[in-house]
C-alpha cells in the first residue's frame, strides 16, 4: 500500500503543483499590466509594477488553489486510468473505499495549506503591499477607506453610546480624520470630539491628537422649571494637542472595519462580527464571509471527490483533454455558484453557515453520487 500511495500522492502533487504554477504565472501577468498603469501614472517604473504584482501572489494562490487541486488530480487520474495504470491498482486490491481514503488524506493536506495561506501569508502580504504602495504613490493614495463604529459605556452611573467614524486608515495604521459623537441612553448629544490624527492599542486606549472638542451640559433647574427652560444647555469647546479616550474598539476590531471582508482573516472576522452583534448592527456581510473562509478549505475534499470519477471512466469515453475541459467547468460552476450564494444569501437574509456550505454539500454529493454509480454499473 505505501507502494500505491507513493505512486498517486507523486503523481497528483506532481500535477497540481503545475496547473498552479501555470495559474499564478497567468494572473501574476495580468496584475503586473495593471499595476504597470497604475505605477506609471504615480512616476514608478516596471520594476515597482513586478513588486506589487508579486506580493498579490499568495492572494491569487488562495483563490485558485481549489481549483488548481480538481484539474490537476483530473488530469493525473485520467491519465492512469488512460494508460491502465488505475486499472493495474484496482486489479491489485485498490478498491473504492480505498481509493478514497487516500484521496481524502491527500486532501486534508491541501486543506492545511489552503487555510495557512489564505488565514496567515495572504493578509501579511496585502498589509504589507499597502506600506510598499506607500512609498511609490504617497501615504494619502495608498489609505485605506473610512467606517463607521459603535461603542457604549457607563460613565457616573450613566449609560453613554458613542458613534464613531474613522475617515481614513494609513498603511502604518495610523487613523485619521476621527469623529466620535457621545449620546445618552435617551439619543441626545452630549459630546463632540474631532481628531486629526489617531492611533489605537490593543486594549482599546485611543490616543488622539489635534482635538477639538464640544461638549453640551444641560443647565441645572433653578428651581420648578419646565418645558423648553430645563432642556437649556451650556456648549463648551476645547482646543487641546492630545486626548485618551478608552473604549472597547480595540486595534484587531477597528483594522477589521476598515478592512474589506474578504481580505480578513479568518480570527479578524470572528472577532468584527462578534462586536457587530453586541453593538445590535448588522453582520450578514460578515457572518457569510466568516462561514464562507471556514469552509473554503474544504473545497479541496470537494474537488477531490469530482476528480475521482474521472478514474473510473474508460478511455474510449474521451480523452484526457477532454476530461480536463470537463473539469475547468466544473471548477468554475463551482466558484461561480460560491459566489452567486454569497450574494443571494446577503439578499434574502438566509442563514450564513447553510449559505456558505450549500455549494460545497451539493457538488459533494454530486461527485458522490457519480462516484457510487461508475462503481456500481461500471
Amino acid at each position: 500500500m505505501k507502494t500505491v500511495r507513493r505512486l498517486l500522492y507523486r503523481d497528483i502533487v506532481g500535477s497540481v503543483l503545475f496547473v498552479t504554477l501555470a495559474f499564478l504565472s497567468l494572473f501574476y501577468f495580468f496584475d503586473f499590466v495593471d499595476e504597470i498603469d497604475r505605477m506609471s501614472r504615480a512616476g514608478a517604473g516596471a520594476g515597482a509594477a513586478a513588486l506589487m504584482a508579486l506580493m498579490e501572489v499568495p492572494g491569487r494562490f488562495y483563490e485558485l488553489f481549489p481549483s488548481a487541486v480538481l484539474i490537476g488530480s483530473i488530469f493525473s487520474l485520467a491519465r492512469m486510468a488512460q494508460s491502465s495504470e488505475y486499472t493495474i491498482l484496482r486489479t491489485g486490491g485498490l478498491g473504492p473505499g480505498r481509493a478514497l481514503g487516500l484521496l481524502a488524506s491527500l486532501a486534508a493536506v491541501f486543506a492545511v495549506l489552503t487555510f495557512a495561506v489564505g488565514d496567515f501569508v495572504a493578509p501579511w502580504f496585502d498589509r504589507q503591499s499597502d506600506g510598499v504602495r506607500a512609498s511609490f504613490v504617497g501615504e494619502t493614495a495608498s489609505a485605506r477607506k473610512g467606517a463607521w463604529l459603535k461603542d457604549h459605556d457607563t460613565e457616573d452611573g450613566q449609560e453613554r453610546n458613542y458613534s464613531v467614524k474613522v475617515g481614513r486608515a494609513s498603511a502604518s495604521g495610523s487613523l485619521q480624520d476621527v469623529l466620535i459623537f457621545g449620546f445618552d441612553k435617551h439619543g441626545a448629544l452630549l459630546s463632540r470630539v474631532q481628531a486629526n490624527h489617531a492611533s489605537v492599542d490593543r486594549e482599546g486606549l485611543w490616543k488622539l491628537r489635534e482635538v477639538q472638542r464640544t461638549t453640551w451640559n444641560e443647565v441645572p433647574p433653578a428651581g420648578e422649571l419646565s418645558g423648553a427652560e430645563r432642556r437649556s444647555v451650556i456648549v463648551s469647546e476645547q482646543t487641546l494637542p492630545s486626548l485618551d479616550w478608552q473604549s472597547s474598539l480595540n486595534a484587531g476590531v477597528v483594522a477589521a472595519a476598515v478592512l474589506p471582508p474578504w481580505s480578513m482573516s479568518t480570527l479578524e472576522l470572528y472577532h468584527f462580527t462578534e462586536h457587530l452583534s453586541a453593538q445590535e448592527q448588522s453582520s450578514q456581510a460578515y457572518s457569510i464571509q466568516f462561514w464562507r473562509k471556514t469552509i473554503y478549505p474544504f473545497a479541496c475534499f470537494v474537488m477531490v471527490a469530482l476528480a475521482l470519477p474521472f478514474a473510473y471512466l474508460h478511455a474510449r469515453a474521451g480523452g484526457i483533454s477532454l476530461r480536463v475541459f470537463g473539469g475547468i467547468m466544473l471548477g468554475s460552476s463551482f466558484v461561480l455558484l460560491n459566489n452567486v450564494a454569497g450574494h443571494l444569501g446577503l439578499l434574502k437574509g438566509w442563514t450564513p453557515w447553510a449559505v456558505a456550505a450549500a455549494p460545497s454539500l451539493l457538488y459533494m454529493g454530486l461527485s458522490m453520487a457519480a462516484f457510487l454509480w461508475l462503481v456500481r454499473y461500471r
